[in-house]
């Protein structure tokens, strides 16, 4: 077979490889967030990590919330304003996390899963992770279901698909995404970043949407980051069939393509330059209160989010 499964039991959650045999191109899961720690490449004959992830499983369940790398965003994304919202002529409040006046990045980053399977062939390897969540955080108090499929297939592809089914005998609001930090070894300075974009989510003073939005089209061809800041939202272009976005510099390139149920991009860049949080969003932050993208699912009702990275080494 051209592709590998490996699961290190030897951390405080499982570990699983997925392996690319012929060129190497590895990507390392924790079954701890069901995260993403790893993509690594080869690029001039080295490895290389295109993902600021953790040390181990528990420098991972002891720092998650120190930036929330490659944490699972679930039931709601980026911030919800004071943690507050209403459903269905109830007050809930979200308790789980709190960045000054706001909840942020939903209530099971830290959940850990169970391996439902693996598969190796000669075309891809993937592992698929299990968790149910029961319903015990206050301010979201409906059982769901969550199953994450990780995908390494020939080009240096890696895909992500989330399952979400409802659990609970009412319908509840949903939002899914993603939270990863990439980096492409040097500053992010040096970065071109292109979305297929025209529109930016506006934020008031406190990074809440406003509900509007703006015109932007800095990166509709590409911009160099040198000097840029973000910590912003976008809408993804619908002209495109497949709207994407690539972060590139002299030597890599990686190009994140969302499905459909993916529309919304969110940016980081953390003052260290060393990296960018590129976040997959299935609606806008504050989405339980704007509606701005939310999703609603009846009893039963299944619905899936799913994106890829695709690494590319540029040959100069």
């Amino acid at each position: 077979m051209s592709f590998e499964v490996f699961v290190d039991h030897r951390q405080n959650a499982p570990v699983i490889t997925l392996k690319d045999l012929h060129n190497q191109t590895t990507a390392e899961i924790y079954a701890f967030g069901g995260i993403l720690n790893a993509f690594s490449i080869t690029n001039q004959g080295k490895n290389q990590n295109l993902v600021a992830g953790f040390n181990s499983v528990v420098d991972a369940q002891e720092n998650i919330t120190n930036g929330f790398k490659s944490a699972k965003l679930s039931p709601f994304v980026c911030r919800m304003g004071a943690g507050k919202y209403q459903w269905d002529d109830e007050s809930f409040k979200i308790e789980k996390w709190f960045l000054g006046n706001h909840a942020i990045h939903g209530i099971i980053y830290d959940a850990t899963y169970q391996i439902q399977s693996t598969r190796a062939d000669d075309k891809s390897a993937s592992v698929e992770l299990y968790y149910s969540y029961p319903g015990n955080e206050k301010g979201y108090p409906f059982p769901y279901l969550i199953q994450i499929l990780w995908k390494l297939e020939t080009g240096n592809k890696l895909s992500v698909t989330t399952t979400i089914t409802n659990a609970s005998a009412i319908a509840i609001p949903v939002s899914d995404g993603w939270h990863p930090y990439f980096t492409l070894g040097d500053s992010v300075d040096d970065y071109t970043l292109q979305i297929d974009t025209k529109q930016q989510v506006e934020f008031d003073s406190e990074l809440i949407p406003t509900g509007v939005l703006i015109n932007d089209e800095r990166f509709t061809n590409g911009l160099l980051m040198k000097g840029v800041f973000l910590d912003n939202c976008f809408l993804l272009d619908k002209n495109f069939i497949h709207p994407r976005c690539t972060l590139s510099n002299k030597n890599l390139q990686l190009t994140i393509v969302p499905s459909i149920n993916y529309p919304y991009m969110q940016f980081y860049t953390p003052d260290d330059r060393e990296k960018i949080a590129i976040e997959n969003l299935s609606s806008a932050p504050d989405a339980f209160n704007n509606k701005m993208g939310l999703q609603i699912l009846e009893p039963q009702e299944t619905i899936n989010f799913s994106t890829s990275y695709i690494a590319t080494v540029l040959y100069l």
